[in-house]
């Protein structure tokens, strides 16, 4: 386990940059947070480390469900999983498609669907100390 603290959007960005040597070659990370924790930030800090020729495209696929970031070494797939309902729903996104392309699949409100995830995904705990500060917890 390891800790790591925050107390603004670059800090939080080089957070992301640390977790991204451990993802640069793929796999599953599944991030935790409360609505505003940080998440989308997080993951622009990611993408910023791993594919900064998309760096532009990165914003929360809430409504879309699943942004691609189609990179040069890398594809990403971010998952927004907080309006999907069950598994039926999970599955027509194509969820598990993606994760059989390979690349890195980062799903946000992973908590909904704990039960989805690979057992070898790395997960990332962002928790709300105040207005600025996050604490990240990565297992």
């Amino acid at each position: 386990m390891e800790i790591f603290t925050s107390n603004s959007l670059a800090e939080t960005e080089a957070v992301a940059e640390k977790v991204a040597e451990k993802c640069k070659n793929g796999g599953f990370l599944a991030l935790y947070g409360g609505m505003g924790a940080g998440k989308t930030a997080f993951v622009r800090g990611l993408v910023k480390a791993l594919c900064p020729e998309c760096l532009d495209l990165v914003h929360s696929p809430t409504f879309a469900i699943v942004n691609e970031y189609r990179g040069k070494s890398i594809d990403i797939f971010h998952f927004d999983l907080y309006r999907l309902t069950d598994e039926d729903d999970l599955y027509s996104t194509g969820f598990y498609d993606y994760i059989e392309q390979g690349g890195l699949t980062i799903t946000e409100w992973t908590e909904l669907f704990e039960g989805e995830i690979p057992e070898n995904a790395i997960k990332l705990k962002i928790e709300v100390i105040d207005e600025n500060q996050r604490r990240f917890t990565l297992c």
